[in-house]
This record gives structure tokens, sequence and C-alpha cells, in this order.
């Protein structure tokens, strides 16, 4: 049966984290996830806020990037977290974006995500065997300090990679549990990626079934769905021209990606969300009313997709947005 994840930007106050999990568990949501975005809050306050406030959804960053943390800082935040929720942490990776802007490169993005994911899994694990990667080493005899695990955990944590491109979908069908296409609502891609997860599955003798494919994007539902459009096109302007060039669906207006990174570079946000037209919207948010915002899920769903998440703002305001997708669009899903 496929999940509905919600996933939380962390541009809250504190308290407030743990209110919207309660709300999202209460209304049926199978995974809450938090942003690990440049320049906002680092995910691991809000996740253990979230923990203490829910007893039953998966809980996880969507997600850090190996370049910012070292794996064992990483391991000892899945660590806490799982421990705190009772043996419902999952780790998530990606390669992150952005990060020239703080003057981190990012050589070798497949080496990292690989080395991370291993090492991680080994601290959690208690495998002091070491490991030795292009990108990260782990010395032999080298343990964690601390209980690691979650009570009764047997099994490692579940590992969820983000991507985009056929190299890292391979490598997410070689050593992941679930694969995430963060900022696509567009069914298309769905066997697109489905494809690119499949031959790096199969190369390392696995099944493709193992591995469950994530879509997630800008979400804003209201009944006044023309106002949720109109918020949605100024969050899709701030990252269209980093995801339109990895939707390989075809179809995008040509030039489009980049005159709305110019308009927004420059300040001129509504210009740039003027631009976006509603199909190019259709692909890259779920936003209007709740029945339609069901439908452009429902449509990601039926294409394979193992899980819907719906990313903020939700709404035109926190509270109310996770309530309609609770209460309207979520049931709409289940049926």
């Amino acid at each position: 049966m496929a999940e509905i994840g919600i996933a939380f930007q962390t541009d809250k106050a504190p308290g407030r984290y743990g209110q919207l999990a309660a709300a999202a568990e209460a209304h049926g949501f199978d995974v809450v996830s938090v942003f690990a975005d440049l320049l906002y809050q680092p995910p691991q306050p809000a996740l253990l806020e979230m923990a203490r406030a829910t007893s039953r959804v998966r809980l996880g960053a969507a997600c850090l990037n190996p370049y910012t943390q070292h794996p064992y800082e990483i391991a000892g935040a899945l660590a806490t977290l799982d421990v705190v929720s009772g043996g419902r942490a999952y780790l998530g990776l990606a390669r992150g974006a952005w990060l020239g802007t703080i003057g981190i490169a990012q050589a070798r993005p497949l080496a990292h995500l690989r080395d991370t994911a291993a090492i991680v899994r080994a601290l959690l694990a208690g495998d002091d065997r070491g490991y030795a990667g292009p990108a990260y080493q782990l010395a032999p005899g080298i343990r964690l300090r601390y209980p690691a695990q979650a009570p009764g955990r047997a099994d490692p944590l579940p590992l969820l990679l983000g991507s985009w491109g056929p190299a890292g979908a391979a490598l997410a069908g070689e050593i992941a549990d679930e694969l995430k296409v963060g900022g696509s609502a567009n069914p298309a891609m769905v066997p697109v990626i489905r494809d690119w997860m499949a031959a790096g599955a199969r190369a390392a003798g696995r099944d493709p079934g193992q591995v469950r494919l994530v879509f997630g994007a800008v979400t804003v539902v209201d009944e006044d769905g023309a106002a949720a459009r109109r918020l949605a096109r100024t969050e899709v302007a701030k990252y269209l021209a980093v995801v339109a060039g990895l939707d390989r669906a075809g179809g995008l207006p040509d030039g489009l990606a980049e005159q709305v990174r110019e308009l927004v570079a420059a300040g001129r946000d509504g210009d740039a969300w003027a631009l976006i037209p509603d199909e190019v919207l259709d692909r890259f948010a779920f936003s209007g009313t709740p029945a339609h915002v069901a439908a452009l899920a429902q449509a990601v769903l039926d294409a394979g997709a193992g899980r819907i998440d719906f990313g903020g703002p939700h709404g035109l305001d926190d509270a109310r947005g996770v309530g309609l997708l609770g209460t309207a669009v979520l049931p709409k899903l289940r049926r």
C-alpha cells in the first residue's frame, strides 16, 4: 500500500514542530519529514520535538547532505532520534544544493553518499571492522561510545537517498530502501526514475521492488484554489532553475527556468512567478483546491510512486494546510 507523508521546513518557532507533527499523525499520515535546506534551522531539534509529540509516524530529515556534516555526526543525530522516537527514525541523504554560496565544493557526490551511508550504518550497528572509501574512512576498532539504536531494533535504519539523476537513482537501487525525487509532482518522471533505479538494483543483485519511490513537492491547498496556486508559484519560482533541467520528461518552455532564475536573483519575485504557466506549476507543485491536489497526487501514485510527500508551506497558513490535507485530501488517496 502506498504511503502518504508530510514534510516541514525548519522556519518555525520551537514548540510549533511538535504541534504540527501531532496533528499530522492524528490525521493518519505515515511519515513526517523535516527539510535540511541550506540556511534554515538544522533539522535535528525539530525532529526530536516531533518524536516526543508522536508515537506512530516514521521520522527523518529529507535530506541531510554529506558535505556539511561528517558521517559520525550524522550517526550521532540518528542514534538520538531513533532512541527518542522508539525506533521510528530513518536516514535521509542527498548531495544538497546551493552549497557553493557558502564555499563548499561538491566533488564526488556518489562517493560521499555511498561512504556516508556505509559509515553511519556501521556505527549504528556497532560494526567495528572499519571502512575505507574515497571520501570518508573509518578505522578498524572504532565504535560509538553510547547506545546507538532504539532497544529492540535489529535491522539497520531505513536509508532514503534523494536524487533526480541516473547515477544517484542507480546508487539508490544498489544500497537504499527509498529513493526520493524532491521538488517533483510530475507523474511522467516516475517511470524514468524507476528505470534508472532498477538498473542499479539489478546490477547489485537486488529486486528493484525493494526500493520505494518517493515523490515530494511544494504543496499549497486551500478552498480558495486561486490563492493557493498564487502562493505555490512564489515557492516554485525559488527553485525552478535548479530542478527544471533535471526533469527529463520534456516539454518545458524554452528559457523559462533561466528567466525565472534571473528575476528571482534581481528581487523581482512577482514577475518571476507570473511567468510560470499552470501546466508547469502542476509538474513541480501540488497546489489548488483539495480536489485538485488529490488528483495531482493520485496521478503520481498511479504512475508507480510508493509515497507522496506533501512539502511546505501546505496552505495559506501551516495549521489550515495540514488540516485540509488531513481531512480533505488524504481521505481521497486512501480510497
